[in-house]
C-alpha cells in the first residue's frame, strides 16, 4: 500500500499546474457538500509537496521537470478553499431564508445540522465561521445559513480568512516537510485506521436502519391515530344523530 501511494502522488510531484487546478477542484466540490473531506485534499497536496521536495527519494520522470512548489502549492490551498467558501455563502445569500424550504437543500443538509447552525448563529453570531470552519459536516450548511441569514459579506470574509488562514498553508506545509514521518508509520497505523473506518461505516449503517425504522413506526402510529380519530368522529355524529332522533 505504501509503495502504490508513493507512485500515485510522485507522478503528481512534477506536474504542477495540474496539481494546483485539481486542489481548486477538490474543493469546490468538498464545499458543496460532496464526500471529499477538506482534510483528505490537504494532506494529499502536502504529501505531493513532500515528494517535490526530495527528488533523491522520489526520482522526477525526466531531467529536467518541473516539480511542485510548496508554497504556492499552500498559497493556492487557500485561495481555493477561500474562493470555495465565498461561492457556498454568496448563494445562500443569493436565495435567502427561503433556501431551507427547497428540496434541494433538505436532501442535502439533515434538520438536526440545520437546527445546530441556525442556534450556533444565533448565538455566536459572526464569529460561528470559526466553528463552521474547524467542524466538517456543517461546513457546507453553515456557509449557506451565513449567506441566507444576512450575515455581513466582508465579516464572513474576515472570519474566514482568518480560520483558513491558521489552518489551511499550516497543514500543507507541516505535511510537506514532515511526510516522511507519515509514510513512514502508515504501515504500522492502518491496521487501526481500516479498523476504525470499518466500525465508523458500521455504525453509520445501523444508525441508518434505526433511524428508518423510526420514522417507519411514526408514520404507522399518526395513521393509526388518524384512524381513531375518524372513528371517534363517527362515533360521536352518530350519537348525535340518535339524540335528534328522540
Amino acid at each position: 500500500m505504501e509503495e502504490f501511494i508513493s507512485q500515485i502522488f510522485t507522478q503528481y510531484a512534477y506536474s504542477p499546474f495540474l496539481v494546483y487546478g485539481a486542489i481548486c477542484v477538490f474543493m469546490l466540490m468538498s464545499a458543496f457538500g460532496l464526500p471529499i473531506p477538506e482534510e483528505v485534499v490537504l494532506v494529499s497536496a502536502g504529501l505531493i509537496g513532500h515528494m517535490a521536495l526530495n527528488p533523491d527519494d522520489y526520482p522526477p520522470p525526466y531531467e529536467g521537470a518541473q516539480s511542485v512548489n510548496v508554497y504556492v502549492l499552500a498559497t493556492v490551498a487557500f485561495f481555493a478553499v477561500m474562493g470555495a467558501d465565498f461561492l457556498i455563502y454568496h448563494i445562500g445569500k443569493m436565495l435567502g431564508p427561503r433556501l431551507f424550504h427547497t428540496k434541494w437543500f433538505q436532501k442535502m443538509v439533515s434538520p438536526e445540522n440545520l437546527d445546530r447552525v441556525q442556534r450556533w448563529m444565533r448565538k455566536y453570531g459572526y464569529w460561528t465561521v470559526l466553528l463552521f470552519r474547524f467542524t466538517p459536516g456543517v461546513r457546507f450548511p453553515g456557509h449557506l445559513t451565513c449567506g441566507a441569514m444576512g450575515l455581513s459579506p466582508w465579516k464572513f470574509i474576515a472570519v474566514d480568512a482568518f480560520a483558513a488562514g491558521f489552518s489551511v498553508p499550516t497543514q500543507v506545509l507541516l505535511v510537506s516537510f514532515y511526510g516522511e514521518y507519515i509514510l513512514k508509520y502508515f504501515k504500522q497505523f492502518k491496521i487501526f485506521f481500516f479498523t476504525a473506518l470499518g466500525i465508523a461505516f458500521v455504525l453509520f449503517i445501523i444508525h441508518k436502519i434505526l433511524k428508518k425504522r423510526s420514522a417507519e413506526r411514526l408514520a404507522l402510529e399518526n395513521v393509526v391515530r388518524a384512524d381513531e380519530g375518524e372513528a371517534s368522529e363517527e362515533v360521536v355524529a352518530e350519537t348525535q344523530s340518535k339524540n335528534r332522533a328522540l
